[in-house]
């Protein structure tokens, strides 16, 4: 009899709280979540991109005689180096993709200089002759690889390089002609490779300024001289090197910034 009359208390005490302990439950008024935040776009580095360069070059080059009228000269007779240094101006067309910081890109630039230096050759095969070298024209076609801070780039590049030599020999007093005749002559355009550095900044939207310096490897070539009525025939082995340090302004094509939330 206690036991049925507990149980029916506690029956009647569990339905009394249902109706608070619904009203705890109840679903609460739907609303929208708050839109999210604007953050102000930041500079984008992709996107194709034109600009023009200037600056200062500098290259040497090494001349070794190996054959004179066509017989081997063996050993083989050093005519000397020497060094030019010039003004350079030229432009550059490229596009770059970017993945969060990073930034990758190809590009292609091209300049006009006059690169103009001689020695008179040490070589006994060719005493009376100096040696001159003129480069007018260098390439590049490189692959970029970058990192970004905002509206500073950082990069690296690497790839082809080409120039475009004249080469002569002009006789100086040790010469039985009159000093500065023409002697014998060449030309050639050479490919090599490059690598270089940089650093951009956006300054504007869509404009960049970046200052950038390239090491240019072009190597060793045998240059063939015919024969004149005043030389004969030889050839020299040219080493090469040249470097340039280059201010470069770029406009890039499309949106300025990309939108990040």
């Amino acid at each position: 009899m206690h036991k049925t009359t507990l149980i029916t208390t506690a029956g009647i005490t569990l339905l009394g709280l249902a109706p608070a302990s619904a009203a705890d439950f109840a679903a609460r008024p739907y609303g929208k979540a708050p839109p999210p935040a604007y953050v102000t776009p930041l500079p984008s580095w992709a996107g194709f991109y034109l600009g023009a360069n200037g600056g200062a070059d500098w290259s040497r080059n090494c001349w070794t005689l190996n054959r004179v009228g066509g017989v081997a000269v063996l050993p083989t007779q050093s005519e000397g180096c020497h060094n030019a240094s010039s003004g350079l101006i030229g432009g550059q067309v490229g596009y770059r993709w970017q993945a969060a910081s990073w930034v990758f890109g190809l590009e292609a630039q091209g300049d006009w200089t006059n690169l103009k230096s001689s020695n008179a050759s040490t070589a006994a095969l060719a005493a009376g002759i100096t040696n001159n070298t003129k480069t007018d024209a260098i390439g590049l076609f490189t692959g970029q690889v970058g990192y970004a801070w905002g509206n500073v780039l950082w990069y690296v590049k690497g790839g082809a390089a080409v120039a475009h030599n004249k080469y002569t020999g002009t006789a100086n007093a040790a010469a039985p002609v009159a000093v500065g005749t023409l002697l014998d002559s060449a030309s050639e355009t050479r490919w090599g490779g490059t690598v270089g550095t940089g650093v951009e900044f956006g300054f504007a939207p869509n404009w960049s300024v970046a200052v950038e310096y390239d090491h240019l490897f072009m190597g060793s070539r045998d240059i063939n001289f015919p024969a004149t009525a005043n030389v004969n025939s030889r050839v020299d082995t040219i080493k090469q090197d040249i470097d340039l340090a280059t201010v470069r302004v770029n406009y890039r094509f499309g949106p300025s910034g990309a939108t990040r939330y």
